[in-house]
């Protein structure tokens, strides 16, 4: 069972390719963060494949993974949008924006048929990605007096956080990134250090 600050994703797009009865599909696999990145991509594609038949697609997103949907594109209900979704879950994918452009070849396919083509077309360009799995960590701002220095660093040098800014003078400030399932540990040996205290701290994926 994936951990629950893990999460897997594609580090780079990829693309796949299924041809079936003369109609040919071309699948595009995307690494995306936000909806926005998905309508950028999306229109992408639309763009250059303007003259295909369909543009079907699915996108999950979060390292939750409660953030989805999926588009049939003029295809039989649930013909296209949920096989190509079903190829993210079965791979246990997240932060991925997958596209299926089809052209027609002149034969109809059938429900089951079409469910069977944007599968695999879907599942080609998810083979042909790297999947990588990466860890979701949080920001701790702390601030203290320059006389805490040592202390602080002491923590710094024992748990290994990635150092993301600091600021050293009479008033000084770090800002360090450390996987979640840790944070808790650093925030508590932080605080103990004389004059220490954190500031609101934020979630961020490490990508």
């Amino acid at each position: 069972m994936t951990p629950e600050d893990t999460y897997r994703t594609i580090a780079a797009p990829a693309e796949g390719y299924y041809t079936e009865k003369r109609s040919r599909f071309l699948s595009f696999a995307l690494p995306v963060r936000t909806i926005e990145d998905v309508k950028e991509a999306l229109a992408r594609i639309r763009k250059e494949y303007y003259d295909a038949r369909h543009v079907c697609w699915a996108y999950m997103l979060g390292p939750e993974r409660k953030i989805f949907r999926a588009n049939d594109d003029g295809e039989p209900s649930s013909t296209a949008g949920k096989p190509i979704l079903g190829q993210i879950n079965s791979n246990e994918l997240t932060d991925i924006f997958i596209a299926v452009v089809r052209y027609f070849g002149g034969i109809e396919l059938g429900t089951s048929g079409l469910i069977v083509a944007y599968r695999t077309a879907a599942a080609e360009a998810i083979a042909a990605a790297t999947i990588e799995e990466r860890t979701v960590d949080e920001d701790i701002t702390v601030a203290f007096e320059y006389p805490s220095m040592n202390g602080i660093m002491k923590v710094v040098k024992d748990l290994c956080p990635t150092i993301i800014s600091q600021k050293f003078d009479m008033d000084c400030e770090m800002t360090l990134r450390i996987r979640k399932s840790e944070a808790e540990q650093l925030k508590a040996k932080l605080l103990k250090v004389e004059t220490a205290y954190l500031k609101p701290s934020s979630h961020s994926l490490n990508l």
